[in-house]
């Protein structure tokens, strides 16, 4: 799938792109879009993402929009919910939520700019989430993004992840073929 970055310079600190440019690269790909909303207000903008061809709609449960609103309104819809914490933020927030939504993101670095180093210690976080999902049976994937390359991809292996998002790596690399086959490998 293509995980695709929304930053709006107000939720963090960079600027990237809306829901135009997605619906322009839409007609280049079939994969699902994983879009990422690291934007202030999200719900105000579901309807833009949605029509602009995204598959599954993430957003943040530290943004200012309600997140009961928010998930309903991406199911509306009729996408995949997806909600992302930040790494200071507890997994316990998700708790309420879990049954309704599809993926759960980790953040593995500070929102907001690529090229950051992989923060091991979010991956405890994937052990409570597996476990909250086994105890309450509970369907969703487990997402980390931030600092995911051919050597952090090696420490995830052990974890229950089930998405990992890579962006640095694969774009710095001269082999980008090469590179998401070794990824995915793991």
């Amino acid at each position: 799938m293509l995980h695709l970055d929304v930053m709006d310079g107000h939720f963090v600190p960079n600027i990237t792109f809306g829901a135009p440019v997605i619906k322009s690269i839409r007609k280049c790909s079939k994969l699902p879009f994983d879009v990422h909303l690291m934007i202030d207000e999200p719900l105000k903008f579901i309807p833009d993402f949605a029509s602009a061809g995204a598959d599954i709609i993430t957003f943040h449960a530290e943004s200012k929009s309600d997140i009961t609103e928010t998930i309903s309104k991406i199911k509306k819809f009729g996408k995949k919910v997806g909600i992302s914490i930040k790494p200071k933020t507890d997994t316990k927030i998700l708790t309420p939520y879990l049954k309704y939504i599809d993926v759960v993101l980790i953040m593995t670095v500070e929102p907001g700019f690529g090229g950051q180093t992989f923060m091991e210690n979010q991956l405890q976080k994937t052990l409570i989430l597996k476990n909250e999902a086994q105890k309450n049976n509970l369907n969703f994937e487990i997402e980390l993004d931030g600092g995911i390359n051919t050597q952090t991809i090696e420490i995830v292996k052990d974890y229950p992840v089930d998405i990992c998002v890579s962006g640095t790596c694969v774009f710095n690399s001269e082999y980008m073929t090469s590179t998401i086959n070794k990824l995915k490998m793991r």
